[in-house]
C-alpha cells in the first residue's frame, strides 16, 4: 500500500508542474510576441522610410542592403545610442550622438501600447487583468530579443553602433516604456509611484508630487507647466530667427542637394531635429546657451565663432558672432513667462488644495513654489542632456547645450518669479474671496467665534427613545473635506492643533449647558450611554430609595 502512494505521489508532481507551467506560459508567451511585434513594427517603419528615400535619390552611394543597415542603425540612435561613424576623410572613427527626439515617439508609443494590451489581454468588465510582473517582463524581453539582431546587424554598415551605449539605453527604453503600459492598464495606481516617491524624496515633499488620490500634486502640475512653457517658447524664439535669416535659411537647401527628393530628404531630417532645436532656443533663453563645439558657446551676452560647420537650414537661426545686443536680451521674457506661469499654479493651489482648511501660509507657499521650480529645472536639465551630444571628435566632441548649467539656471530663474506670483496670487484670491463673502470650508479658515446652534420654530418633546440612542455627531468630529489635488505637506504640522482650538468653545458650551441643566430644546437633559464603557444603573434621584434598573 506504501508502494502505491509513493507512486500516486511521483507521477502526481511532474503533473502539478506540468500544469502550473500550462496556467503560466500563455501569459508570458503573450509578452514576448507583443514585445516582439512592437519593435518590429517600429524597424519596419524605419525601413519603409529610409527605403523611399533611397529610391527617390538620384544619387544612392550603396545598394538596397546599405539603406536597410542605415534603418537599423537609424533605429537604434531614436533610443538614445550613439553611432559611429567609420567612412570618414581622415579614416578615424567619428561618433554621432545627437538623437532626433521625434524619432524617439515611435519606439517609445510602440512599447506603451504593446505592454499595455498584453496586461489587459483582451480583459474586458471585471475579468482579471494578466499580472503586471509577467506582461512586464514578457515585453521587455521580447522587445530586446529583437533589438539585439538589429544591433549586430547595423554593425556591418557605415553607421556602426556603440555597444556600451546601445546596451544602456535600448534596455532603459524598453524597461521605462513598458512599466508605464503596464500601469495604465491596471488604472494608473499611485502606489508604485508613492514606493518610488518615498525613496528619493522626504515626506514633506513627495505629496506635493503625487496628491493623496494619485493625481499629480501641485508641483509637478507647475513644473510641467513651466517645462512646457519654455520648449514652447523656444520654439516660437526658433522660428522667428528661421524668419529672420530666411534667406540663408532657403539658400542652404541649394548647398545641401538637388532636385525635390533631396529637398525631401532635408526637410525630414529638419523636422525631426525641431524639438531638438527648441530645447537649444530654450536653453539660449535661459542663459547658458549651447555649445557649437568644443569652447564655442553661444549666450544672449555674445556667439563666438564657430568652426567651419556644413551648411544645414536649422543652422541659420544661430545668431551672428559677436557681442550680444537689447535685442538678444529681449529673450529673458520667456524664463520670466515660465515663472510667472509656475507662480500661477502654485499660488491657486495654496488657496483651493492645501492645509486642513483650505488655505496655505506663506511660508508654504513659497516653499512649494521654490520646490515647482526646482522640479521644472529637473526636466529641463533631462531634455537638454537629450537633446545634445558629439557630432564628431576635437572640435565637434560637443553639440548642444549643458544639461548641469541648464538645470540650475532654470531652477533659480523660476523660483525667485514663481515664489512672488504664488505669494501674489494667493493674496489676490483670498482678498477677492473675503470680499464676496464667500463661507466655502476649503477655501476660508472656520471662524474664531462660536457659532449660534439653531432653533426650532416650536418646542415639542421628542419621543423617549431618540434621546437614549449614541448620537454620531456628538461621538467624534466629523472629519474635514480634504482636496483633491491637496499636497498637504511641506507644511507646518499646527493643523491639528488648529482644529482642537477651534472645536473647544463647542465642547465647553455642550459641558455648561448639561451642568446648569437646560436645553437648546427646553428639554431636561440626560446623559448619552458611552459603547466604550460597561452600562451602569442611573443615578437616584434624590427622594428615591430602591435602585433602578439598568436602562
Amino acid at each position: 500500500m506504501a508502494g502505491v502512494i509513493q507512486t500516486t505521489v511521483r507521477r502526481s508532481m511532474p503533473a502539478s508542474l506540468l500544469l502550473r507551467v500550462r496556467h503560466r506560459s500563455p501569459g508570458l508567451a503573450n509578452g514576448l510576441v507583443g514585445g516582439a511585434l512592437a519593435a518590429g513594427l517600429g524597424l519596419a517603419a524605419f525601413t519603409v522610410l529610409v527605403m523611399l528615400l533611397w529610391v527617390s535619390s538620384p544619387y544612392p552611394d550603396s545598394g538596397p542592403g546599405g539603406a536597410l543597415h542605415v534603418a537599423a542603425a537609424l533605429w537604434l540612435l531614436a533610443h538614445g545610442a550613439e553611432l559611429v561613424r567609420v567612412d570618414t576623410l581622415s579614416g578615424a572613427p567619428a561618433p554621432m550622438g545627437v538623437p532626433p527626439l521625434l524619432l524617439a515617439v515611435v519606439p517609445v508609443w510602440l512599447l506603451h501600447r504593446a505592454a499595455r494590451d498584453t496586461a489587459e489581454g483582451g480583459a474586458r468588465d471585471n475579468a482579471p487583468l494578466m499580472p503586471g510582473r509577467t506582461a512586464w517582463a514578457g515585453v521587455v524581453l521580447g522587445y530586446l530579443a529583437v533589438a539585439a539582431p538589429a544591433a549586430l546587424y547595423a554593425a556591418g554598415g557605415a553607421l556602426r553602433p556603440s555597444w556600451a551605449w546601445t546596451a544602456l539605453c535600448v534596455p532603459l527604453i524598453a524597461l521605462v516604456a513598458a512599466g508605464t503600459g503596464v500601469w495604465t492598464a491596471y488604472g494608473r495606481p499611485s502606489g508604485p509611484l508613492e514606493q518610488v516617491l518615498g525613496a528619493v524624496l522626504p515626506r514633506g515633499a513627495r505629496h506635493l508630487v503625487l496628491g493623496p488620490d494619485g493625481r499629480p500634486g501641485v508641483a509637478a502640475r507647475a513644473a510641467a507647466a513651466g517645462a512646457t512653457v519654455l520648449v514652447a517658447g523656444g520654439a516660437v524664439l526658433l522660428t522667428v530667427s528661421l524668419g529672420w535669416h530666411f534667406g540663408e535659411t532657403r539658400r542652404t537647401f541649394g548647398r545641401l542637394t538637388e532636385g525635390w527628393s533631396g529637398w525631401l530628404a532635408v526637410l525630414l531630417l529638419c523636422v525631426t531635429l525641431l524639438p531638438n532645436a527648441a530645447v537649444w532656443a530654450a536653453a539660449y533663453a535661459l542663459g547658458p546657451g549651447f555649445l557649437l563645439g568644443a569652447g564655442v558657446a553661444v549666450t544672449p551676452l555674445g556667439a563666438r565663432a564657430a568652426p567651419l560647420l556644413p551648411p544645414f537650414p536649422l543652422m541659420a537661426a544661430v545668431p551672428d558672432p559677436g557681442a550680444g545686443t537689447a535685442l538678444h536680451g529681449t529673450v529673458v521674457a520667456l524664463p520670466l513667462t515660465a515663472g510667472v506661469v509656475v507662480g500661477w499654479f502654485v499660488g491657486r493651489g495654496s488657496v483651493t488644495g492645501g492645509g486642513r482648511f483650505g488655505v496655505w501660509t506663506t511660508g508654504r507657499t513659497a516653499g512649494a513654489a521654490a520646490f515647482a521650480a526646482g522640479l521644472c529645472g529637473v526636466l529641463m536639465a533631462l531634455l537638454a542632456g537629450l537633446a545634445g551630444g558629439p557630432l564628431g571628435t576635437a572640435a565637434l566632441a560637443r553639440f548642444g547645450p549643458v544639461w548641469w548649467q541648464v538645470g540650475l539656471a532654470t531652477a533659480v530663474w523660476l523660483g525667485l518669479t514663481a515664489a512672488a506670483t504664488a505669494l501674489t496670487v494667493r493674496a489676490w484670491r483670498l482678498r477677492r474671496s473675503y470680499r464676496r463673502g464667500e463661507r466655502r470650508a476649503d477655501r476660508v479658515v472656520a471662524p474664531r467665534r462660536r457659532p449660534a446652534l439653531p432653533r426650532p420654530p416650536q418646542r415639542e418633546r421628542l419621543p423617549r427613545g431618540t434621546w437614549f440612542k449614541r448620537k454620531p455627531g456628538r461621538s467624534a468630529p466629523a472629519p474635514a473635506p480634504v482636496a483633491a489635488d491637496e499636497p498637504y505637506l511641506l507644511l507646518d504640522d499646527d493643523d491639528g492643533d488648529d482644529d482642537r482650538a477651534h472645536g473647544a468653545p463647542d465642547d465647553l458650551r455642550d459641558l455648561r449647558d448639561l451642568r446648569e441643566g437646560t436645553d437648546p430644546f427646553g428639554l431636561r437633559p440626560r446623559p448619552e450611554p458611552l459603547d466604550d464603557l460597561p452600562t451602569a444603573s442611573p443615578p437616584a434621584a434624590p427622594g428615591d430609595t430602591e435602585p433602578r434598573p439598568p436602562t
